[in-house]
C-alpha cells in the first residue's frame, strides 16, 4: 500500500521562535485572549433578531451598573467581520450600548473566527434564554438556527443525517431548545406576520392591545394585504378574532374567498365572552349599498339613519 508523500507546502516549518518556546507558552498560545476593542469598530450582527429595548429593567439595571460598578461582567464574543473591515459582534449588543450610554468607548471581547453558520447558531444559543425575549425573536432566532443547522447538514431531508439518525434538524432545535417541535414551527410563522399584529403578539404596542400565540399564527397565513384588514378592524372594532375565527379565515384565504367583507363578517361574529350584539350578513345588506362603500361606511351609515330615526320618534312623541 502506497502512502502519499507530503509536499513541501504541507510541511509546517517552525519558526526561530517556535524552536525556543517552552511547553507552558504553546499551551498559552491556545488560549482566547480578551482584547479592549473600540465600539465604533464593532457592527452588529447580520439580521440580528434580539432587539434592544432601553427601557426594559434589565437594560436599565445594565446602564446603572456599568455606571456605578464600571466594567465587571462577561466578555462580548466578536469575529472579524466578512467585509475584512473592523468586527461583527455575535454576543454582546446589550453591552455594547450600556457602554456607549455610559460614554465608554471600548468593550472588552473574545475574537473567534466563525463561519457564518457557526456564528449564527452561536448568537442564537447565547441569548435565546433571556428572560425578556419577545414571542417574535424567539421566531426569528429559531428560523436563522434552524435554516443554519440545514446548511450544516445537520438534517437535509427526511431519511439520513451525519449520525446516521432519522433526525428532523427542526427535531435536533427542538430538542437542543426544550421546546416540542410544534412549538418551535409556532414561533417560526410570527416571522410571517406584518409588523403591526406582530407588536400585538409581543404586547408592545402603547395601546396595549394585545393578541394570543395561537391565533396569531393562524393569522400568519394570510397574506399581508389581508393581515392589514384584519389589522384595521382590531383597531376599529377594538376587537381581536378568536382562534377558531382566525383558522376560519386562514380557510378562506387559502381557497381565495377571504375578502374585506368576509373578514368584516367573521370579526363583528359574537364570541362567548362577549356581551350580546346584533350582527347582520354582509350579504342581506349589500344591495342597499354603493358597491365602493367598505363594511366600515356601511356601518356608519346605519348608525346614522338609526339616529336620525330614534331623533324622529323622540319629536313625534313630544308633539302628542
Amino acid at each position: 500500500m502506497s502512502t502519499k508523500k507530503k509536499s513541501v507546502q504541507d510541511i509546517k516549518i517552525p519558526t526561530f521562535d517556535d524552536l525556543f518556546k517552552t511547553e507552558e507558552q504553546r499551551q498559552d498560545d491556545k488560549l482566547e485572549r480578551i482584547y479592549d476593542i473600540p465600539l465604533e469598530e464593532i457592527r452588529p450582527f447580520k439580521n440580528h433578531p434580539y432587539g434592544i429595548r432601553l427601557n426594559s429593567p434589565d437594560m436599565i439595571d445594565l446602564v446603572d451598573s456599568i455606571s456605578r460598578l464600571g466594567y465587571n461582567f462577561e466578555n462580548a464574543v466578536v469575529r472579524p467581520h466578512p467585509d475584512g473591515n473592523g468586527y461583527e459582534m455575535i454576543t454582546g449588543h446589550r453591552r455594547q450600548k450600556a457602554l456607549e450610554l455610559n460614554g465608554i468607548s471600548t468593550i472588552k471581547a473574545v475574537v473567534r473566527n466563525l463561519s457564518d453558520d457557526d456564528a449564527t447558531i452561536y448568537m442564537v444559543d447565547s441569548n435565546i434564554k433571556r428572560e425578556d425575549v419577545l414571542p417574535s425573536e424567539k421566531g426569528f432566532a429559531y428560523k436563522m438556527k434552524l435554516e443554519a443547522m440545514k446548511r450544516q447538514g445537520k438534517r437535509t431531508d427526511l431519511t439520513s443525517s451525519q449520525v446516521g439518525t432519522k433526525l428532523r434538524a427542526d427535531e435536533e432545535l427542538a430538542k437542543q431548545a426544550g421546546e416540542s417541535r410544534n412549538q418551535i414551527q409556532r414561533y417560526i410563522r410570527l416571522t410571517y406576520l406584518v409588523d403591526s399584529l406582530r407588536d400585538m403578539v409581543d404586547g408592545i404596542r402603547e395601546d396595549g392591545k394585545k393578541i394570543a400565540l395561537n391565533p396569531a399564527v393562524e393569522l400568519s397565513y394570510l397574506t399581508s394585504e389581508q393581515q392589514e384588514q384584519v389589522m384595521t378592524y382590531i383597531d376599529e372594532l377594538d376587537s381581536t378574532p378568536s382562534h377558531a375565527q382566525a383558522i376560519r379565515m386562514k380557510e378562506l384565504s387559502r381557497q381565495n374567498r377571504l375578502d374585506d367583507n368576509v373578514i368584516y363578517s367573521i370579526m363583528t361574529e359574537e364570541k362567548a365572552n362577549q356581551v350580546e350584539k346584533l350582527t347582520f350578513k354582509m350579504n342581506d345588506i349589500d344591495k342597499y349599498f354603493p358597491r365602493s362603500f367598505t363594511p366600515r361606511q356601511k356601518q356608519d351609515t346605519i348608525m346614522k339613519l338609526l339616529d336620525q330615526w330614534a331623533k324622529h320618534r323622540s319629536e313625534k312623541h313630544q308633539s302628542r
